[in-house]
């Protein structure tokens, strides 16, 4: 039934590596990745748990769907308590490392307790035992990846590890597999780090079967990639430009956010954007874009593969970066560029390299950057506490930045606090463009209402991957809403939080989204797994996962109150655009999203929502 019906349970304390059967139960009411590992995580840790101590968990999680031949089927998620925010925090990840990892015969790994030494784990179909990691301590997540290919004499090993940013407690390290595809978000990387766990190297070569009917699921795996070939976003948008496609279109809506916030269009968007990349520079006259890049069983291949100009003041004397490496996504784009007013494409690769190369997430990083260049606008902050002339569009002091902060250095390792931490510590909280903790994307809450309101009420804090409904305020998918309208966003919102928690679950990715809705999914998981999975059943089982997620943080001590925006998007309205005088209507949506969710005013699940999905 598509699962592999085994888990790996590692006691880092004791150095023990055990098999347990997976819990069927469980995997039937919540399918796999986010939501299963959510759920073991749940019954297992207290919510009141200090996220950096060996009581916390940490899971690595694949989907039903993972390492088959539905499209997209690579993902694989990081579940623990986060670091940054104190709730849950679930980070989702491609490449090739998690259809590896269920080659090898297996749904999840959980790790328990904390390592007394540097280790790392070796998994090579059914072997797995801790290993030594004294000589990959302190080393990059490319070093460590080249490193542990070679010592094992096998280059289809697949590597999930940390960098030096993991180690030194960076609140927003990655977990990166494949050199540049990542759990990017929420601190998993850290919690990592916490645990003397340096990487998680798997060879697998069972493949994975189990399926319940093949010949049903091979035609509903084809009837879904002719839609994916068809559709215009991820048949054609998305492989010629990937995520960058949206830079332009964001600025056009005037929802881009600028310098901390502070503006709603950049005039630089032209210059970091997808047709940047994918045009000549005068320096050299060769494109920065090579090529795009699939994740495993992809036939959508958003990714980006990129080269710099080797003249580049970042990487003038640095050879290493000069060749062709994972190249900017739009979400990395914005928070490196247009959050801090830079617009030299160039630099913001050569920061891209770095998040890559030591795993923080740049979403995060380029945000607390926009909150540090705006303290020093103000004068809060001086150049001698900073190191540089921390000014808004200084490619210099991204760059400057970015090397002290995944190096641990100076500097850098306030900003590795993240934003909230930063600007309460110098007097300006309100400077932290962040819900629950975590630091926003690259769309404009009050620009587009809905995604405001997604961001508030995320389980994981600031997230557009939680509920995006930029695929129907902008793009029209699946039908057109109004972006600077509120009225029918809870609804809306809710609708986008469960299915996406139903599609991450299953071990697919989310840009599906743009072409399949749940009626697209049911068949593939009706045939991979049993005829219960229908659209009904797969959207209640994503509402069941939101909610148990949303008790977890309500244990943890989170209440109504968090479900919050800073102070700027609720009473400074945008300066141009189509959105020129909005704000967030925050205070309108929220008392009918609570409605829409079954909550009582507080924000707490009420017995008859919990009755009705089996919590």
């Amino acid at each position: 039934m598509s699962w592999t019906g085994k888990i790996l349970r590692v006691n880092l304390t004791k150095g023990s590596v055990t098999v347990e059967p997976t819990n069927m139960d469980w995997a039937r009411a919540y399918i796999g990745s986010r939501g299963l590992g959510t759920k073991y995580l749940v019954e297992e840790v207290k919510a009141t748990v200090d996220p950096l101590s060996a009581d916390n968990k940490i899971i690595w999680a694949t989907g039903p769907l993972t390492g088959t031949m539905a499209s997209t089927g690579g993902r694989y998620t990081v579940i623990t308590k986060s670091p940054l925010t104190g709730a849950v925090a679930c980070s989702n990840s491609g490449g090739y490392w998690g259809a590896e990892f269920k080659m090898a015969g297996w749904d999840m790994l959980i790790f328990e307790g904390k390592s007394a030494k540097p280790v790392y784990l070796y998994i090579n179909d059914d072997v797995a035992e801790l290993r030594d990691a004294a000589h990959l301590w302190g080393k990059s997540v490319w070093e460590t990846e080249e490193m542990l290919k070679k010592s094992l004499q096998d280059p289809l090993t697949r590597v999930s590890s940390i960098g030096k940013a993991g180690e030194n407690g960076v609140l927003f390290a990655s977990v990166v597999n494949d050199l540049h595809r990542a759990a990017g978000r929420s601190g998993v990387g850290t919690v990592m780090g916490s645990k003397n766990l340096k990487a998680i190297a798997v060879r697998g070569t069972k493949g994975v079967g189990n399926i319940k009917d093949p010949k049903a699921f091979m035609a509903a795996v084809k009837a879904g990639k002719k839609i994916l070939a068809e559709n215009g976003v991820t048949g054609q948008g998305l492989p010629a430009y990937g995520t960058q496609v949206l830079m332009n279109v964001i600025n056009e809506v005037g929802a881009l956010p600028t310098r901390n916030h502070r503006d709603n269009q950049f005039e630089g968007a032209k210059d970091i954007s997808a047709e940047a990349m994918a045009t000549p520079r005068a320096s050299d006259g060769k494109k920065h874009l090579v090529t795009n890049q699939a994740c495993f069983g992809c036939t959508i291949a958003c990714g980006r593969i990129s080269k710099m100009d080797e003249n580049h003041f970042t990487i003038v004397n640095k050879p290493q970066y000069r060749g062709a490496n994972g190249g900017l996504e739009y979400e990395a784009a914005w928070a490196l560029g247009a959050a801090n007013g830079v617009n030299d494409l160039e630099a913001l690769q050569y920061a891209n390299l770095l998040c890559n190369e030591e795993g923080i997430d740049p979403i995060s990083f380029g945000t607390t950057v926009g909150a540090v260049m705006e303290l020093y606008d103000m004068g809060v902050l001086t150049k001698e506490q900073v190191g540089i002339e921390a000014t808004f569009g200084s490619a210099k002091a991204l760059a400057f930045l970015t090397e002290e902060t995944v190096n641990g250095r100076g500097f850098g390792k306030e900003i590795g606090q993240g934003s909230k931490r930063l600007t309460a510590k110098y007097g300006h909280p309100e400077l932290s463009m962040s819900s629950k903790g975590q630091e926003f994307p690259a769309y404009d809450g009050r620009a587009i209402q809905g995604i405001g309101l997604a961001y508030a009420t995320s389980n994981r804090g600031g997230c557009h991957l939680r509920g995006y409904t930029i695929a129907s305020e902008v793009l029209g998918i699946p039908v057109k809403t109004d972006p600077l309208e509120s009225e029918g966003k809870p609804d809306l919102v809710k609708a986008f939080q469960d299915a996406t928690a139903a599609f991450d679950s299953s071990g697919l990715c989310i840009f599906t989204t743009f072409a399949w809705g749940l009626q697209d999914l049911a068949p593939q998981m009706a045939a991979a797994c049993g005829d219960q999975y229908t659209v009904e059943e797969l959207s209640t089982i994503g509402e069941r996962i939101w909610n148990m997620e949303r008790e977890f943080n309500n244990r943890a001590g989170f209440t109504a109150k968090d479900d919050s925006l800073p102070k700027r998007l609720l009473t400074e309205a945008c300066k141009s655009g189509p959105a020129k005088g909005k704000v967030n209507e925050l205070a309108k949506m929220m008392p009918k999203y609570y409605a829409a969710r079954g909550w009582d005013s507080e924000g707490r699940p009420t017995a008859e929502t919990k009755k009705r999905l089996g919590l």
